[in-house]
């Protein structure tokens, strides 16, 4: 099911415009703009989900992406077990929530991308990277389950949610690194870190080196191989392409079924 998310996700990407996430801290749905003058819009989760969904996270380690772990949360948020009920995705929610939770943490972040190289700040290449591995980090605990959640992900009713969540996370990775492209390169930057973020979150759900060391040298050589830090790519669909079969290839080289 996790290979199947991928060719999925990296088929969509290349035609996919990628919307812009608000600038907030509150769970928020995407706009397709960042604006500081503009109030959000509604969020995806109301109050009581909110409550039962931050509840369950602590227990998503022991017992997963699951109905199981949506109940527990009920139960210690003071609900019924039936408070389930307000949730039609099911098991999926405990997924989206995570997914918007922690692309909006990452504004707490930015301190990674704060240092001094020499007499140089980092630049927004470096800061890029910085940022997309702190994402990639904040699945570490939940690591050994993430293949439920990509298989949930899969599924065509929520593929859909999963391809908007990925494309805004690009989109505030770029943001907050200070990026300020206006032409065709703001959509090439994003729909490259998006394939290489998928490549690797898929490549970290089986990597058991010491510290993901792994992972870091695969999302390196994404970056490497993509070109996509400072610079725009030439062609979506030809980069999407391109760095999908790459992922692939390593994949299978680590024993993956894909």
């Amino acid at each position: 099911m996790a290979s199947k998310l991928s060719r999925s996700l990296l088929r969509l990407w290349s035609r996919h415009n990628f919307p812009s996430s608000s600038r907030c801290t509150s769970i928020s749905t995407p706009r397709s703009y960042h604006s500081y003058d503009h109030p959000p819009p509604p969020g995806p989760f109301n109050p009581i989900e909110i409550s039962i969904l931050s509840a369950s996270l602590p227990h998503i380690p022991s017992h997963g992406f699951t109905h199981t772990t949506l109940a527990l949360g009920a139960k210690d948020a003071g609900y019924i077990d039936a408070s389930t009920n307000l949730f039609p995705k099911g098991a999926f929610s405990l997924v989206h929530y995570h997914l918007v939770t922690q692309r909006l943490g990452l504004a707490d972040k930015t301190h990674v991308c704060e240092v001094e190289e020499g007499q140089r700040l980092m630049g927004v290449g470096r800061k890029v990277k910085a940022l997309t591995w702190e994402r990639l980090m904040a699945n570490r605990e939940v690591i050994h389950r993430w293949q439920e959640a990509l298989a949930l992900m899969a599924q065509p009713s929520n593929l859909p949610t999963a391809i908007s969540e990925l494309s805004s996370l690009a989109d505030e990775i770029w943001f907050l690194a200070g990026d300020k492209s206006v032409d065709s390169s703001w959509y090439t930057k994003r729909a490259s870190l998006s394939t290489i973020y998928a490549a690797t979150d898929l490549f970290m759900t089986r990597d058991k080196s010491p510290d993901f060391a792994e992972t870091r040298e695969f999302l390196e050589r994404r970056f490497g191989d993509a070109e996509v830090v400072g610079k725009a790519t030439g062609s979506v669909g030809q980069w999407v392409g391109f760095t999908a079969q790459a992922g692939l290839n390593v994949l299978r080289s680590k024993g993956v079924r894909v």
